[in-house]
């Protein structure tokens, strides 16, 4: 009877701690489906059944000629192209930083650890001036680049590498006369998968939801990702009350890439649990 009371309380706080996240998306979930005179009229958590989320994904369709659908190529650019080459970095450093011995290697080491330390924020404006002088700002690449060189990627390979690389399966290798990229291929990178899955997540997220650096670099509209689009909407519609649906709308549509991306990768960290689970 003890042992139930004392599991009560960390389920209670683990539901709350569940409810408060998921409050905003049952939020922009029922905002979605209301017109813009019931979005502040009516009950906020309680959805609409007159037709509004058809409405408004029309008007988020046609907005500005079909901005939106130009947007979202651009953040699956910015976010997938920019995940697949950190992933790719991050994957070749952090094995190199933890399966070679090389001078410097603990400096390099502390120094990814500083970069680990420093927000993005304060980048920002340093990159854009660097980018400036070899003249890519306001291209595709001034916000790719930025995107993959990513301290924490780095670091999170270099531990998975070495715990997951055995030194003894790269020394079989290199005595069966196979040479360093050769071994990473065949040899590494399968028991890295899901730590690179891990990361790739991390960076799309990371990327698709960023905004202060495209606002910083990007000056043409059709070259806005989501973020910034929905900014300049917002921005520009701040008296015209319809435009708050259509943004919300548009904010509910953003979030299922990312709801598809996680569901489809997930079976790469059960695969791993259960390799796991056998090894041990």
């Amino acid at each position: 009877m003890t042992a139930k009371r004392g599991a009560f309380w960390p389920t209670a706080v683990l539901l709350l701690g569940a409810a408060y996240c998921l409050l905003p998306v049952v939020w922009l979930v029922t905002a979605s489906t209301k017109n813009a005179g019931e979005l502040f009229t009516t009950f906020s958590l309680w959805p609409s059944f007159s037709g509004g989320l058809t409405e408004n994904l029309e008007q988020l369709g046609s907005i500005r000629g079909g901005a939106f659908w130009t947007w979202c190529l651009n953040s699956l650019i910015f976010a997938g192209g920019g995940a697949l080459l950190a992933t790719a970095v991050s994957a070749l450093a952090g094995y190199g930083l933890a399966k070679y011995r090389f001078r410097g290697r603990q400096l390099v080491f502390h120094f990814l650890l500083v970069g680990v330390l420093i927000p993005g924020v304060i980048l920002a404006i340093p990159q854009y001036l660097l980018l400036s002088e070899i003249g890519l700002a306001g291209t595709y690449w001034s916000v790719l680049l930025p995107s993959v060189i990513s301290p924490f990627s780095i670091y999170l390979c270099r531990i998975y590498a070495t715990a997951v690389v055995p030194d003894e399966m790269l020394e079989a290798g290199r005595l069966d006369g196979a040479g360093e990229w050769r071994i990473f291929r065949s040899v590494a990178l399968a028991p890295m998968v899901p730590g690179l899955i891990t990361v790739f997540l991390l960076q799309f997220v990371g990327i698709w939801n960023n905004f202060l650096l495209p606002f910083i670099m990007l000056s043409r509209t059709e070259m806005f990702p989501l973020t910034v689009g929905f900014y300049s909407l917002m921005s520009q519609g701040n008296d015209q009350v319809n435009v708050y649906n259509v943004v919300i709308t548009g904010c509910l549509v953003s979030v299922l890439p990312l709801l598809a991306l996680f569901l489809s990768l997930q079976r790469y960290w059960r695969l791993d649990l259960v390799t796991g689970a056998l090894k041990g």
